[in-house]
């Protein structure tokens, strides 16, 4: 009998905690499709976590239209030049001198949120648009403000190229990926990122 009574407890609880996650799922998918915000907003600076093409073009891009003076493109390739980055955007090396950082030392978000964070604080930053996927931005938000705790961040996601494609078997892919990304933000919010080394990290 008692055994019967610790199963249907084993199953009710099983149960609350599939439900929890499924709804905690559709409340991450609402935060991953949120479009920039305050588009029109300046801030000191622009901060671009790498992982696509089209985030540096989008930080490039805000750079240009003035919507601040500094831009941090975190996660850079070691073989990754100005030049190179001038050449995504339309622009001339010269035009970016002085005013892009190639920030190489990160390998994971964590690693991504101390480097704006020390890029930041040397150049006294107190608010800056963070350019990302959108499927990424609720973790590095959750990572930035640890370390950021002042500063007025301004969520810039970017929706790539692969999320908006119709094909079935990049669209499994894509859930795949949210999935993964979901529990992700769930270690991150359990503060399991916080200790030890970061450590390479695909979805940056």
């Amino acid at each position: 009998m008692r055994r019967r009574q610790w199963h249907r407890w084993a199953a009710l609880l099983a149960t609350l905690v599939l439900l929890a996650l499924l709804g905690g799922f559709g409340w991450f998918l609402r935060l991953a499709a949120t479009t920039p915000a305050d588009p029109d907003r300046a801030t000191d600076g622009i901060a671009v976590l790498t992982g696509g093409a089209e985030r540096v073009e989008t930080g490039l891009r805000l750079l240009r239209q003035g919507k601040a003076g500094r831009l941090l493109v975190s996660g850079v390739h070691p073989d990754v030049t100005l030049a190179d980055l001038a050449r995504l955007g339309g622009a001339g090396p010269e035009a970016l001198a002085g005013r892009v950082t190639l920030g190489r030392a990160a390998t994971s978000t964590r690693g991504n949120a101390r480097e704006i964070a020390e890029w930041a604080k040397a150049e006294g930053l107190a608010s800056i648009r963070i350019v990302t996927a959108a499927y990424h931005m609720p973790r590095a938000l959750l990572e930035l403000r640890r370390v950021l705790p002042q500063a007025a961040l301004v969520a810039h996601p970017v929706v790539p190229a692969r999320l908006r494609d119709r094909d079935a078997g990049t669209r499994l892919r894509t859930w795949s990926l949210l999935a993964g990304e979901y529990l992700k933000l769930l270690a991150a919010e359990a503060g399991l990122t916080r200790p030890g080394a970061p450590t390479p990290d695909p979805n940056r």
